[in-house]
C-alpha cells in the first residue's frame, strides 16, 4: 500500500499500485498480460520472465504445442527477442511440467484447453507466481478461448496496446487479412493488422454489406 497526497493536500492511499516482483512470503499469485496482436504481450512476458530470473527465481515458459510461428524451442516475438520455452499440449501436461518453479510463464494461453484456469489456481495456491500472455479476443471481436477466465481469476491484468495501422489510435482488435474463417489462424503481419474499434467497426460493417449484396 502506498500514501498518495493529492492537489488539495488530501491524503489518500492506493491498495497494489505494483506488485511485489519478489514474493516475501512463500504465496503466489496469477498475473494476466492481454491485448491485440502486436501490442507486446510476449515482449513484456519475456521481460518479466527475465526480471525473475535475475532475482535467483527458477523460471519455466510454456506455449501451446500448436504454436511454432518462429521456433518450437523458444517464445519470440514479432521482433525475434526470444526465450527458452517447453511445448504442452494440454493443461494437464502443464501441471505436470510446472511443478517445482517459483515462476511459471505461459504465452499465447488463449490456445490452451479450459482446463488451464483450474492449472494457474492450483499453482498458484501452492506459491507459484504464474505469468500469462494471450489474445482477450479473436479475429472477430469475440473472446479468445480461456483467456476471460483467466483474467477474472488473476491478482494482476495488463492489458496492453498496439497501434492502429489505418489511423495511429490504440488498437485492441486483431484485423484478419486473410479470408479464412477459422478461428485459429496463426499467423504475423501478412495475416494481421492491430486496428482501432472505430476501424474495426467500420471493417465490420463493410464485410457486413458486401456479404448482403453478394447474396441479392
Amino acid at each position: 500500500m502506498s500514501r498518495v497526497v493529492d492537489l488539495c493536500g488530501t491524503e489518500k492511499y492506493k491498495m497494489f499500485e505494483e506488485h511485489t516482483e519478489v514474493p516475501t512470503r512463500r504465496s503466489g499469485w496469477i498475473e494476466v498480460i492481454a491485448g491485440s496482436m502486436f501490442s507486446g504481450k510476449t515482449e513484456e512476458l519475456i521481460r518479466r520472465a527475465k526480471r525473475a530470473q535475475i532475482a535467483k527465481l527458477s523460471v519455466q515458459i510454456f506455449k501451446p504445442g500448436i504454436d511454432t510461428r518462429y521456433s518450437d524451442e523458444a517464445v519470440v516475438t514479432h521482433d525475434r527477442a526470444s526465450f527458452e520455452c517447453q511445448l504442452v499440449e494440454s493443461s494437464d501436461q502443464l501441471h505436470l511440467l510446472a511443478a517445482g518453479y517459483d515462476v511459471v510463464c505461459i504465452d499465447e494461453a488463449q490456445f490452451m484447453d479450459e482446463g488451464v484456469v483450474e492449472v494457474a489456481n492450483k499453482l498458484a495456491n501452492a506459491g507459484t507466481r504464474v505469468i500469462i500472455a494471450g489474445l482477450d479476443m479473436d479475429f472477430s471481436g469475440k473472446p479468445f478461448g480461456p483467456m476471460p477466465n483467466l483474467m477474472a481469476v488473476a491478482e494482476f491484468v495488463t492489458k496492453v496496446h498496439a497501434i492502429c495501422v489505418r489511423t495511429g489510435e490504440l488498437a485492441q482488435y486483431s484485423h484478419r487479412l486473410e479470408s479464412e474463417q477459422g478461428t485459429i489462424l496463426l499467423g504475423s503481419q501478412n495475416e494481421y493488422e492491430p486496428v482501432s474499434r472505430a476501424v474495426f467497426v467500420q471493417l465490420q460493417n463493410e464485410s457486413s454489406s458486401h456479404v448482403s449484396g453478394s447474396t441479392d
